[in-house]
């Protein structure tokens, strides 16, 4: 996608292009301009014209239809011709008709997609100027802490969620400041912090656990399925927590603590210290997850501890892999998950909220799906 000047077309305007004349088709935000393709379907022109001007993520994977190979979505970013916007909220506060124009870090760039004003994963790692996206976007100025700046803003809901996400790089690859006082550091984790607070738990969790069962095959199976159990409630706390987003209450409690959970990093997704959880809101969150964990298997405490200390242990695989996926040059076999979950910050963050896979993602039809990269 880089190098290439892509239009931004609203929802209307789309649907004017309904004919066999000029037949326009999204899925989710991005827009496709399938004219050419109308006679060669090989279902029959009138099955395409049927969603000429639509949506047409659903039918392409309803299986009572016809589910669409990779291969079909793959030509269809061929005719990638734009991204849907609706009216967006100018630096002013005021709503705005998008216009083709969308700006980045201050400048304007018709490459770049209209949701988070960036073009490609490498962009998240571009500088920002400080005085210039303040004045352009009267949002947050990277040069002060920014949690006062959120608590006392005044910013509407709609306006907060438009900009957090569109991310921010601090300079230097330093951390962008919070507190701006003694509490700084309680708000910066290191990676390794993770493995060296969790794994010793862990270990001697499963140890305590490992008293109840008989056999090592049966510990096993229950640790493992706290690893499974860990996937999708990792799932839904990135989807229906972390990404709570418009059901937030329009106020200043709200948004200061969607901006504290999560927003932070969507902001500042390049953050080194503030990728991982803090040991002690890991603790909050868990807490309810061990009581959860024995009230299920109140039959038998060991159980029920082996399957939480799985649940931990995903965790941990969980926190060391985002890190890795932000900042580290993986294998190959991981350079698809890394591409997918930065695709979740520079093009779509209300998709692909898997971390550690995309399974979930395809089961619960969030799956993202990611452009072809120009050549």
């Amino acid at each position: 996608m880089p190098g290439r000047t892509l239009p931004t077309l609203t929802k209307a305007e789309v649907e004017s292009h309904n004919s066999a004349q000029s037949c326009y088709v999204t899925i989710g935000n991005s827009v496709y301009d399938i004219t050419d393709f109308v006679e060669d379907h090989p279902g029959g022109p009138e099955l395409v014209l049927e969603y000429a001007g639509k949506d047409i993520k659903d039918i392409l994977r309803d299986e009572d239809s016809h589910t669409h190979s990779d291969s079909a979505y793959e030509i269809l970013e061929e005719s990638l011709v734009g991204f849907l916007v609706s009216d967006k909220l100018g630096p002013n506060g005021q709503a705005q008709k998008s216009n083709g124009d969308v700006q980045i870090n201050g400048a304007v760039n018709t490459a770049v997609h209209p949701r988070t004003g960036m073009s490609c994963e490498e962009d998240l790692s571009k500088e920002t100027d400080f005085s210039s996206d303040y004045k352009t976007h009267k949002f947050l100025d990277l040069n002060k802490p920014l949690l006062m700046q959120i608590w006392f803003s005044g910013f509407s809901k709609e306006f907060y969620l438009d900009q957090v996400h569109r991310p921010r790089h601090y300079k230097g690859g330093a951390s962008a400041p919070l507190f701006g006082n003694f509490l700084e550091p309680l708000s910066l984790t290191p990676w390794w912090v993770v493995p060296m607070v969790w794994l010793p738990p862990v270990a001697y969790g499963t140890y305590l656990a490992s008293e109840g069962f008989e056999s090592s095959t049966t510990l096993a199976a229950a640790f493992l399925s706290g690893i499974f159990l860990w996937t999708i409630i990792e799932y839904i706390l990135h989807r229906f927590l972390f990404h709570l987003d418009y059901y937030l209450p329009d106020n200043r409690v709200g948004i200061t603590l969607h901006f504290l959970l999560h927003g932070v990093h969507h902001y500042l997704p390049m953050d080194k210290y503030r990728l991982v959880m803090p040991p002690t809101l890991f603790v909050v969150l868990a807490t309810p997850f061990w009581k959860l964990a024995h009230a299920i298997f109140y039959f038998n405490w060991y159980l029920g501890t082996a399957v939480f200390c799985g649940g931990i242990f995903g965790y941990i695989c969980y926190d060391l892999t985002h890190y890795f996926l932000h900042h580290q040059n993986l294998p190959l076999w991981y350079k698809g998950l890394k591409r997918y979950h930065l695709a979740h910050h520079f093009l779509d963050y209300e998709l692909g909220f898997g971390v550690t896979s995309r399974f979930w993602d395809v089961i619960f039809n969030t799956e993202l799906r990611l452009p072809v990269k120009a050549t």
